[in-house]
């Protein structure tokens, strides 16, 4: 049996997002707007190329010396992978069937934390969870949804011991605050299942997107963050972390 899935595109030799060369498959949709979407175009859930996870696995394997040589494997991403989670647990069932290394990335969007998606944590060895921010306010006007159910989802990745990377992108006027940083450090800080803390510098790489589109794009003037205020966020969330990089 296999399940079908809306993809956006895929990257064969991946390297940023899980360790090792990773074969990423982007899924289409998501319910989060940031401001800073560098995949405009994978937030339309009626769109993108339907693929079975058959597809998917047969495709991957033809770089398993590539990820096995390098510690890799595959990585679903997004748009938001959860809003697909049995796609997503198929394509894992069978790679791990296949000893592939099974990667899951998201923002921790997920209103439910139902059987299936807890049986996708099942088959993921390793989460990569995105919070945009701590304070609820700033984090509607960055992404117009509440950070609600994405604490709520570390919350219980935390309390089941799910491996994590823990992703934080540093937007100048937006995520940079002292007061904010501290607040995600401290939410953090007793959660063991988190292995690193990754900072990701603002970009405009997805600009054009937008523009292409036809929408201004929200971040206009927005520059990205100079070493100082990364090596700032870096050093106070060291605090409450032993492993945080950029």
């Amino acid at each position: 049996m296999s399940v079908t899935g809306r993809v956006h595109s895929v990257e064969t030799c991946g390297t940023v997002d899980g360790p090792g060369i990773r074969f990423i498959v982007f899924l289409q949709g998501c319910l989060m707007r940031c401001k800073y979407c560098h995949n405009r175009d994978t937030w339309d859930t009626e769109t993108g190329k339907l693929m079975t996870s058959d597809e998917i696995v047969t495709e991957l394997l033809q770089y398993r010396n590539y990820m096995e040589a390098s510690g890799g494997g595959v990585t679903l991403s997004g748009g938001e992978a959860m809003l697909q989670p049995e796609f997503v647990k198929d394509v894992f069932t069978k790679c791990k069937a296949e000893g592939v290394h099974t990667c899951l990335d998201t923002n921790g969007f997920v209103r439910r934390l139902d059987d299936t998606v807890k049986g996708v944590l099942d088959v993921a060895d390793l989460v990569l969870l995105d919070i945009k921010q701590m304070d609820n306010e700033k984090h509607i006007d960055l992404t117009h949804v509440s950070n609600k159910y994405t604490l709520e989802f570390a919350e219980y990745l935390a309390k089941h011991n799910q491996p994590v990377y823990l992703r934080y992108v540093v937007l100048p006027t937006y995520t940079d605050a002292d007061v904010d940083v501290h607040a995600l450090g401290k939410f953090i800080e007793p959660m063991k299942n988190i292995e690193k803390v990754e900072l990701l510098p603002y970009h405009e790489l997805g600009k054009h997107k937008w523009t292409a589109m036809g929408e201004i794009y929200p971040l206009e003037g927005i520059n990205p963050p100079t070493h100082e205020t990364m090596e700032n966020v870096k050093n106070i969330l060291s605090q409450y972390h032993p492993n945080v990089i950029y």
